[in-house]
């Protein structure tokens, strides 16, 4: 099993063991259910009161504040220069982000969003065509949130003014985290907490076990199909998945293209990794870390997951007869 023992994607992840309405000591497990930020998510907790109320606020209030899609989000303001002041949930994930960011050598880096927008994997649309390399070159130019900063009073200090934010590869982590936080302030030990693949998991399941998570196989034929590949068992931490092999299209003048982007060369990233799974005490980081790892060598990956304390990674890399290889940190769980 993995604990939480720290002093500080796209593939689906099956939860097992789930059964709602099942009655233990300290309440009735609940489920709730839906679709936010375009993915599913799916909520599962043991206690007396029902929270739908409350995880739609968290919801409304990530999106409000992070949502590169929302025009009038204080991210959105910030971006288009209209406003320059954050709120606590921007000074948190650009801590976050700021923090892989040097870790990862420049590999996660949300300042990316305007060559993410060029290549037609942003908020601005599908261009439909390769950009050029004028159009890559121009945009390089304000990439690297390294030359950011946020002072005490939540002013954000852009290096230029043309560039823009989209924490999109933190923020499903984060709206996990915040959920969490939320159910724990309500008197909720025992929970689950899913947003399109990404998880916090604490205390056990209607079955009275830890929480038992698949990790699914990288196949790319049948978007629908879940192979399994690994299973966690988790208590009071978090998981992250993030993969290439789903996430990708045709483009007019370039050919296959991923929809994760170097910062450092401004094209699609191409490397053998073909998803990571993060396991860290907390999912904005998780999250982050995982988008990092797809964005960099499998051995450079590798070596920066394993020089991080309590954070750990199974990396899927292919191998060249059409399979893959798996890359488990030393501490990441054994089933």
């Amino acid at each position: 099993m993995w604990r939480r023992s720290l002093s500080y994607g796209y593939i689906v992840v099956v939860l097992l063991a789930v059964m709602a309405a099942c009655t233990r000591s300290g309440g009735e497990y609940r489920v709730l259910e839906g679709v936010v930020w375009h993915t599913t998510y799916r909520i599962v907790y043991q206690g007396d009161g029902a929270l739908v109320d409350s995880v739609q606020r968290v919801f409304s209030e990530v999106e409000n504040s992070l949502s590169p899609f929302l025009p009038n989000s204080t991210i959105s303001r910030i971006n288009m220069g209209t406003d320059s002041v954050a709120d606590v949930n921007i000074a948190r994930v650009m801590a976050a982000s700021k923090q892989v960011n040097a870790l990862s050598d420049g590999a996660f880096d949300p300042t990316v969003s305007p060559l993410v927008n060029l290549w037609g994997f942003g908020f601005d649309g599908h261009p439909g065509y390769a950009p050029s390399q004028v159009e890559i070159d121009s945009v390089m130019s304000f990439i690297g949130i390294s030359g950011v900063e946020v002072d005490e009073n939540l002013n954000v200090r852009k290096p230029d003014g043309r560039m823009q934010f989209n924490f999109s590869a933190i923020t499903k982590g984060y709206g996990c985290d915040l959920v969490a936080d939320m159910l724990r302030r309500n008197g909720v030990d025992n929970y689950m907490v899913e947003i399109g693949g990404e998880i916090v998991a604490s205390g056990v399941n209607p079955r009275g076990k830890l929480w038992r998570i698949q990790i699914d196989a990288p196949r790319s034929e049948d978007p629908a199909a879940h192979e399994r590949m690994r299973m966690l068992t988790l208590d009071g931490c978090a998981v992250a998945t993030s993969g290439n092999y789903r996430n990708y299209r045709q483009i007019e003048g370039y050919g296959r293209a991923w929809h994760t982007i170097s910062p450092g060369t401004g094209y699609p990233v191409k490397t053998s990794t073909l998803s990571a799974s993060v396991i860290a005490p907390q999912c904005m980081l998780a999250d982050a870390f995982a988008t990092a790892v797809m964005a960099m060598p499998a051995d450079s990956a590798f070596a920066m997951i394993e020089a991080v304390d309590g954070v750990e990674a199974l990396i899927v890399v292919a191998d060249s007869v059409g399979g893959f290889t798996l890359m488990p940190t030393s501490g990441f769980p054994a089933e």
